[in-house]
């Protein structure tokens, strides 16, 4: 079977023969990538990692851990890949409770994600960084769970945000261990 959109005049898109999504404006698109990359900037503030900061001077990491130069452009994939997927959960409609829900679970995974850079970077708190990171990594499993109850592509959206964030939970505990 062929799986192909359906696009009414009503700005609503049919996937398969009894599913009808709507497809997110270019504002609210807009908006919800600038709410995440605000977390990014937020949390960018105090991610200082260059020669002689504290990261790279103090802390004692791991043979495997990526360069440096790696981290910012995955997450401003990853930035931009969230803000994709809210949008499309929000073209569902903010008067349902499943996506008043979601996006609520969302803004709270988001607001942890800039809390573990306060942590780990700006107060040097790698045990509650570690600790943090593991409930933020829930949050996220949780918003891609009520994400696919939605719109299953919005879930799918943030699998590479699941993966990137299960190895940095990873890395934390191991960084925390050695130091």
């Amino acid at each position: 079977m062929v799986i192909s959109p359906v696009i009414y005049p009503s700005g609503a898109y049919e996937m398969s023969m009894n599913v009808k999504y709507r497809m997110p404006s270019l504002p609210l698109v807009f908006g919800a990538v600038v709410l995440s990359f605000a977390a990014a900037v937020i949390g960018s503030l105090v991610t200082v990692t260059g020669d002689g900061s504290w990261f790279m001077t103090e802390l004692i990491k791991p043979e495997w851990q990526p360069p440096n130069y790696l981290f910012g452009p995955v997450w401003t994939v990853l930035y931009f890949l969230m803000g994709i997927a809210l949008a499309f959960v929000l073209a569902e409609g903010m008067k349902r409770r499943d996506v008043q829900i979601a996006t609520v679970v969302f803004l709270v995974q988001l607001v942890l994600n800039v809390l573990w850079s306060y942590l780990f970077f700006g107060w040097h708190l790698l045990g509650a960084a570690a600790a943090e990171i593991v409930v933020l990594w829930i949050l996220i499993a949780a918003t891609m769970w009520l994400f696919y109850k939605i719109r299953p592509f919005a879930a799918y959206l943030l699998i590479p945000y699941l993966a990137w964030v299960t190895f940095a939970t990873y890395l934390t505990v191991v960084i925390w261990m050695l130091n």
